[in-house]
């Protein structure tokens, strides 16, 4: 009973706590874009007011086999902390999630 009760009172200290707002907390979706008849694909792009963007693309590969999987191309960026715009471009497939970017480190060839 004393660790519910324990367990009860950090529940209610996190619950009372305020809220912090943070800089994106106003953001605007200034462009939404959406393709997806759930069949041959999809696509879509995003924007908002503070600077996000995304878009991207999948198609199913080897439909039917045993090979099957989806194939998405895409791309994001955002500005950081320090001002500066991040892109990232990537590919993801049955080879797993592959990202590129000029901020991101580059494994051995």
């Amino acid at each position: 009973m004393k660790s519910f009760f324990v367990v009860a009172l950090f529940v209610a200290v996190a619950a009372a706590a305020p809220q912090q707002r943070g800089p994106d907390a106003d953001a605007q979706v200034l462009r939404y874009d959406v393709d997806n008849i759930g069949v041959d694909g999809f696509r879509y792009a995003f924007e908002t007011s503070n600077g996000i963007s995304q878009q991207e693309e999948g198609q199913l590969k080897n439909a039917g086999s045993e090979n099957e999987a989806i194939a998405v191309r895409g791309q994001y960026s955002y500005t950081g902390p320090d001002g500066v715009v991040y892109t990232v471009t990537y590919v993801a497939d049955e080879n797993g999630f592959q990202p590129q970017g000029a901020h991101l480190p580059v494994g051995p060839q």
